[in-house]
């Protein structure tokens, strides 16, 4: 899959955010200077399918509460969520399913699914009344059951687009 340089990236940020090693990377973009990135920049990310040869895609509206799942451009389905609170507000942006871990511990619920945005991700909850609210650190959290749906649905490499 490609990945679009944003402004202040650096190809060390992109690695950690797709937890794909720095050096793989410069391999599967041989043409490109590892010191001099751009934004609009595309780089190959290996390991990952082009989020255009998969059906499903991930809306979540942060001012609504709500995770969309479309299929084919679709509306599938819609979850409450929890978002993150002012001081750690969820990040805008268009991202990627990087991986799945059931039962991931803590506060997670059980289900984690990573973002292409280091530390951020969603995951299942062990405060359900926190669904519907502004409370996180960032991360979308749903009811267990609804992410353990969605994470059985969806592939990995799934774009997901969060927006206000």
């Amino acid at each position: 899959m490609n990945h679009i340089v944003k402004p202040g990236e650096t190809l060390n940020q992109i690695a950690r955010d797709y937890r794909v090693p720095l050096p793989v990377i410069i391999r599967a973009n041989p043409s490109i200077n590892p010191n001099l990135i751009y934004p609009g920049q595309p780089i190959v990310i290996p390991g990952f399918p082009s989020p255009d040869t998969l059906p499903f895609q991930i809306d979540v509206s942060v001012n609504n509460r709500r995770l969309k799942l479309l299929r084919n451009g679709t509306l599938q389905k819609q979850y409450p969520i929890a978002v993150g609170r002012m001081v750690s507000e969820t990040p805008v942006g268009n991202y990627i399913i990087i991986n799945k871990a059931p039962n991931p511990g803590g506060p997670y619920g059980t289900m984690w699914m990573s973002l292409s945005k280091q530390g951020y991700g969603i995951h299942g909850t062990n405060n359900p009344s926190s669904i519907g609210k502004a409370v996180s650190l960032g991360c979308i959290r749903m009811y267990n059951k609804d992410v353990e749906e969605l994470a059985r649905t969806i592939p990995i490499g799934t774009p997901v687009f969060i927006h206000q």
